[in-house]
């Protein structure tokens, strides 16, 4: 009997060593995957912040860049920080994270949207024909950046500091994160300012000859002709490719081209820039897709310096089947 209490209690020693160590490696493991969880955290709101630094001070000082380098380095601060929402997307949440990680992904989702909106308007509003609504839009982006700042500080970062405390890691809180560097750019005219001041985009017109012609139009793959009814299919998404031919001799930065339905709500898509005898194409969808016979109106923008606009708009009859 003294041998079988002996042989039981070393047993039920054993277990319970086997339960700590199994539990030990467990929080241990609980405990690295939330280290690792608040260092990528740490390492993507450091380059958000250096994101933010650049665009801005770009913003600030141009310097001697000129309308086509700024665009660029707009679209590569805008690639940054999408590829900084993908990578927070693919964040692993261990343990009581995941409500703090839904935040920090709204956080970048917000960024990452103001920043592509921003730099598709930039080729408009650095040139001349519909600047003004291209820098109100841009300005209007700057209040989702905002947001975004709110969120991070009020609800993502609070939420990770604390699930971090709650399992006894300390020295891991998570950086503060502002994107947008002062309430001056929420203001229209701080940032009409700031991209005046880029080179080429003062909104006088170059010396020479200035000019654009609306060279062809097509809905769907159908060559569309003024003075005749092309027919398309009703049943897919309508989309009108329009041609625009720079018949100047400067190139053309943020040109227009806009298409409404019989007179109505007009489209816009823009061409960021077309050089000297250059035709390039913008593709605009029509949603909801019309139906039965209607006239479509579109025009090309007139740009500064330009004295004939006659070529720059048509008038099509299409007929949906």
């Amino acid at each position: 009997m003294l041998r079988r209490g002996l042989a039981l209690g070393g047993g039920l020693i054993l277990v319970i060593l086997i339960v700590l160590g199994v539990k030990g490696c467990l929080d241990a493991r609980a405990h690295r995957a939330l280290s690792d969880y608040a260092r990528n955290v740490t390492q993507v709101v450091q380059e958000s912040e250096q994101t933010s630094k650049s665009f801005f001070g770009k913003l600030e000082d141009p310097g001697t860049l000129s309308v086509t380098d700024f665009e660029n380095v707009v679209n590569a601060e805008a690639s940054a920080v999408a590829n900084q929402a993908s990578r927070v997307d693919g964040f692993s949440a261990p343990g009581d994270m995941g409500g703090a990680q839904r935040e920090l992904e709204l956080v970048y989702e917000l960024r990452s949207s103001a920043m592509s909106e921003i730099a598709k308007k930039m080729g408009t509003a650095l040139g001349e024909a519909g600047s003004a609504k291209a820098t109100a839009g841009i300005a209007n982006q700057m209040e989702k950046l905002l947001a975004s700042d709110v969120v991070y500080r009020t609800v993502a970062r609070p939420g990770i500091d604390a699930v971090l405390a709650d399992n006894g890691i300390e020295g891991s809180d998570v950086p503060e994160s502002e994107f947008l560097p002062g309430p001056e750019w929420l203001e229209e005219s701080t940032v009409g300012s700031a991209l005046g001041a880029v080179s080429g985009s003062s909104g006088e017109a170059s010396p020479g000859i200035h000019g654009l012609g609306l060279v062809g139009a097509s809905l769907n793959g159908t060559e569309l002709v003024e003075g005749g009814t092309a027919t398309v299919s009703g049943e897919e998404t309508a989309e009108v490719e329009v041609q625009v031919q720079n018949q100047g001799e400067s190139t053309e930065n943020g040109v227009a081209v806009s298409v409404s339905v019989n007179g109505g709500h007009t489209l816009q898509q823009n061409i960021s820039a077309i050089s000297p005898g250059e035709i390039s194409s913008v593709t605009i969808p029509l949603t909801p897709t019309p139906s039965g016979q209607v006239t479509l109106d579109v025009e090309v923008e007139t740009v500064a310096g330009e004295q004939v606009s006659t070529n720059n708009k048509a008038s099509y009859t299409v007929s949906f089947e």
